[in-house]
């Protein structure tokens, strides 16, 4: 069953949110965890900031007329909250188990080809990579690439201007690039070419 569009999950949501954000978390929650898993590097803490990310938009949305639920940008504001989630967890040294009243059923990402890519070896290996970027970086990268945002939306998400998005997502492609190049063995280096002795001749005082 196709999912509603953005705007007709909106119009639901405005008209009752308990009865309409289950579609809205089935719309999102994909881009919800791509984000939460590439930014974190982690399945479990990917689920964790996933799951947390709906509980504060629900407990948000509870707060908004219906003006502006039909006004919101749904997936920058829903990966705001990811990433304000996934900061604060850096800044913890240790996370302190939590309780919630509420859960929500975030999409089984394990089946059909996102599934598949998502346990793939390459994808792994990127998830490994963005890890070694700089947030400033990792950050852009993950939202245009991964999540698929208009440098106008990452713009929003980071709150600066869409110049600054664009540089720091070309940075932080070109560092990945070079993270993920070959390196050259030891034994690869090459040897310089042994004079002859006509050569060397020529270059005696």
């Amino acid at each position: 069953m196709a999912l509603h569009s953005g705007s007709a999950v909106l119009d639901d949501l405005a008209d009752d949110l308990d009865a309409g954000f289950a579609a809205f978390v089935r719309a999102h929650s994909t881009a919800v965890y791509s984000t939460a898993l590439r930014l974190s590097g982690s399945r479990a803490e990917a689920d964790d900031l996933a799951q947390e990310t709906f509980i504060r938009a629900f407990t948000a949305l509870r707060r908004f007329d219906a003006e502006r639920v039909l006004l919101l940008e749904s997936r920058p504001w829903l990966l705001t909250i990811t990433l304000n989630l996934w900061r604060n967890s850096l800044r913890r040294a240790s996370r302190r188990p939590r309780e919630t009243t509420r859960s929500f059923d975030v999409a089984d990402r394990r089946r059909g080809p996102e599934g598949a890519a998502e346990d793939s070896a390459d994808s792994r290996r990127l998830v490994a990579l963005l890890r070694e970027l700089p947030e400033h970086h990792r950050v852009p990268v993950v939202l245009r690439h991964v999540v698929g945002l208009s440098y106008a939306e990452i713009s929003s998400v980071l709150e600066c201007p869409v110049g600054t998005a664009k540089a720091n997502v070309a940075r932080g492609l070109d560092r990945l690039r070079a993270l993920a190049a070959p390196t050259p063995a030891s034994g690869d280096a090459p040897t310089q070419r042994k004079k002859s002795k006509s050569e060397s001749k020529k270059e005696s005082p």
